[in-house]
C-alpha cells in the first residue's frame, strides 16, 4: 500500500513528523514501513519559465530561439526544436547544472552557433504522462495550465504539485483495513497521540428515486454478504482536477477520468472496491448477484480477454447475463466510455476465499480481487458509496439520482471480548492501569463497555483475549515491555494418549513395519488411485 502524505493530512496532523520518525515510529506500532521517496527527489534545478519571445533560428530550420524570464534580472535564451511554444507561455526550464530522471545533467551549449543555457521541458523529461495532466501534448513541451503556479523562478516541483511524500507499506493478510489511507490514518492518529478527523460523507442534492430505473436481486448471499447499489445522471466525464490525479498517481494509480478515478480514489481511502457501470448496458434495469450458469462459460473482461466460467464463480448479472466477475473485473460493456449519460455505482462486500479461487482460475488478479480475497468489511460498503457520490457533487460530475438499494445479508452480532486486565499484564510483564488500556483500546476504534471490549467491524482479526492483549501491546510499545527472567514451574510428561501413541509405535516397529512421515498437503486425487474415500 502506497500512502500519499498529502491526502494522510486530511485526516491526522502529522506535518510536524519527520519522514523518518514517522517510518520507524509506524513499524514499531505494526504498521511496517517498507521504505519512502519524495515525488520527483530525482529533479533538481527545474524552475518555471516565462516565454517572452519566440524566433525562427538563423541556421536551422527546425529550431527556434526562446527568451525566457525565470524569475531572475536578465531572460535567458534557450533553444528548441518543439512546435508547440509561443510567446507568453510557462513551461518547465532546465537550466544549467539541473538533472533530470534518468540521471540526465543538463548543461549549456551551443546548437547551431546560437547559446542555449538550458532547455524546455516536456512531460516524459520529468517523469510524467499525459494521465497526470490530460491537457498537455505527449510529444511537446509542457505548457503549464491554470491548475498550476505561474510564477517564474518557482521550483517545479511546488508548481505542479511534484513534492508529495510517498510512504510504501507492507500490510499484513490480517489487516485488510490497512489496505486505505483512513486506515493507516487510524494507526497513525494512535502512534503519533494526533486527533483523527474522519468526516461523514454526504449527499447535499439528490433528485428522482433510484428504485424507479433499478431493482437488485442476491441469489446467493453467502458469496455476497451486502451489494449496494446508487446511481448517477447526467454524467459528464471529463478529467479529474489537479488534486485527485496527484493523489492517484502518489499511490500508484493512474488517472483516466473523473468516474472511473472517483472508484479508484474511494477504493485507496477506504479500501472497498467500487464499479461503476454505463447504466444503458444494464439490460432491463436489473442487477442480479448469482452464479454463473452451465450455458454462460465464455465472458469477455475489461482488459478485453474472453474468459471460461465456471458455475462456482459469482457474476454480476443483468437481465439478459453476467455483466461482471464479481470481486474480479467489469464485463466488455461494463466500462465507462466518452458518451456515458448514467452510471450505477457498485458497492460490495464478496466471499474472500470464493474471489481468490476465481481470479485463480481465471488467471487474473487485481486491485479489487486483491481486497476481497484478505476479507473486508461489509459496512464499509454505506461509507464508500456515499464518499463516491459526493465526490460526484464536488467534481460536478453529474446529478445524484436520490435513495439507494441495500441488499444487506451481513451478519449484525457485535464481538465483546472481556478485558482482563490482570491477565494482560501478567501474559505481556508490564503493570498498566486498566484504565490506561482502555484509552489506548478507544483510540483504536474499539469500544468500551464495563470491563468489556466490543470489536469494530472491520478488525477481523481480533477474536480472543490475547488478540485483545496484542494491540494494548504495540501501542504501548514493545521497546517498553521490560525484559524479565523466566517465572514459575511446569512439570514434563507425556499426556495419556502420547502414551498410547508411543506404546503402538513400538509394538509396530517390534513387528518389522517402517514408520513414515508424509506431507500433510496432498491433492485429493491420490485417494482415487489406491481406492480410499
Amino acid at each position: 500500500m502506497n500512502l500519499s502524505q498529502k491526502w494522510l493530512l486530511d485526516y491526522v496532523d502529522v506535518s510536524e513528523v519527520e519522514p523518518h520518525e514517522f517510518a520507524e515510529a509506524m513499524t514499531m506500532s505494526g504498521s511496517k514501513v517498507e521504505g519512502y521517496c519524495r515525488e520527483g527527489a530525482d529533479i533538481t534545478g527545474v524552475v518555471v519559465g516565462e516565454i517572452l519571445s519566440v524566433v525562427k533560428h538563423p541556421n536551422a530550420d527546425s529550431l527556434v530561439i526562446c527568451q525566457v524570464n525565470i524569475g531572475e534580472a536578465e531572460p535567458v535564451q534557450i533553444v528548441t526544436g518543439a512546435t508547440n511554444v509561443f510567446a507568453g507561455a510557462y513551461v518547465p526550464v532546465a537550466t544549467n547544472g539541473s538533472h533530470l530522471p534518468g540521471d540526465k545533467v543538463i548543461k549549456k551549449g551551443k546548437l547551431r552557433g546560437e547559446v542555449s543555457n538550458g532547455m524546455l521541458c516536456s512531460l516524459s523529461e520529468l517523469g510524467l504522462t499525459v494521465h497526470d495532466f490530460p491537457y498537455a501534448i505527449e510529444d511537446g513541451i509542457f505548457i503549464l495550465g491554470d491548475d498550476c503556479e505561474k510564477t517564474p523562478g518557482m521550483d517545479i516541483h511546488e508548481a505542479i504539485g511534484l513534492d508529495d511524500l510517498c510512504t510504501e507499506f507492507e500490510i499484513t493478510s490480517n489487516r485488510p483495513d490497512c489496505l486505505s489511507v483512513t486506515g493507516l490514518a487510524r494507526e497513525a492518529a494512535v502512534t503519533f497521540q494526533k486527533e483523527l478527523h474522519l468526516p461523514e460523507p454526504k449527499v447535499e442534492k439528490e433528485t428522482g428515486d433510484i428504485r424507479e430505473h433499478l431493482s437488485i436481486e442476491v441469489q446467493n448471499p453467502e458469496l455476497c454478504p451486502r451489494y449496494i447499489g446508487r446511481m448517477v445522471k447526467n454524467v459528464k466525464i471529463g478529467p479529474s482536477p489537479r488534486w485527485m490525479r496527484e493523489r492517484l498517481r502518489a499511490c500508484g494509480v493512474r488517472p483516466i477520468n473523473n468516474i472511473v478515478d472517483i472508484t479508484n480514489y474511494v477504493m485507496l481511502e477506504y479500501g472497498q472496491p467500487m464499479h461503476a457501470f454505463d447504466f444503458k448496458y444494464v439490460k432491463g434495469g436489473k442487477i442480479i448477484v448469482r452464479t454463473a450458469r452451465e450455458d454462460e462459460t465464455s465472458f469477455m473482461t475489461l482488459d478485453g480477454v474472453t474468459r471460461t466460467l465456471s458455475p462456482e464463480m459469482l457474476t454480476i448479472c443483468d437481465a439478459e447475463g453476467p455483466t461482471a466477475v464479481a470481486g474480479v473485473m467489469g464485463g466488455e460493456f461494463s466500462s465507462i466510455m466518452e458518451d456515458t449519460d448514467t452510471i450505477l455505482f457498485e458497492s460490495a462486500c464478496f466471499n474472500g476465499p470464493s474471489v481468490r479461487l476465481t481470479a485463480k482460475k481465471l488467471g487474473m488478479r487485481t486491485e479489487a480481487s486483491g481486497r476481497y480475497e484478505k476479507g473486508l468489511d461489509p459496512a464499509t460498503c454505506l461509507p464508500a458509496v456515499q464518499r463516491a457520490c459526493q465526490l460526484v457533487e464536488l467534481l460536478g460530475a453529474g446529478e445524484v439520482v436520490g435513495g439507494m438499494i441495500d441488499v444487506d445479508n451481513s451478519p449484525k452480532e457485535k464481538i465483546v471480548l472481556p478485558l482482563e486486565a490482570d491477565w494482560i499484564n501478567r501474559f505481556l510483564g508490564i503493570n498498566l492501569p486498566a484504565e490506561e488500556m482502555k484509552t489506548l483500546l478507544s483510540r483504536l476504534g474499539f469500544g468500551i463497555e464495563g470491563d468489556q471490549v466490543v470489536v469494530p467491524s472491520y478488525r477481523a482479526d481480533v477474536r480472543c483475549k490475547a488478540d485483545v492483549a496484542e494491540e494494548i501491546a504495540r501501542i504501548y510499545g514493545y521497546n517498553n515491555i521490560p525484559t524479565t527472567s523466566l517465572r514459575g514451574s511446569c512439570e514434563g510428561k507425556l499426556t495419556p494418549r502420547q502414551k498410547m501413541e508411543r506404546r503402538v509405535n513400538n509394538i509396530m516397529l517390534a513387528q518389522g513395519y517402517s514408520e513414515i512421515m508424509t506431507y500433510s498437503f496432498i491433492s485429493p486425487k491420490y485417494y482415487d488411485k489406491i481406492g480410499l474415500p
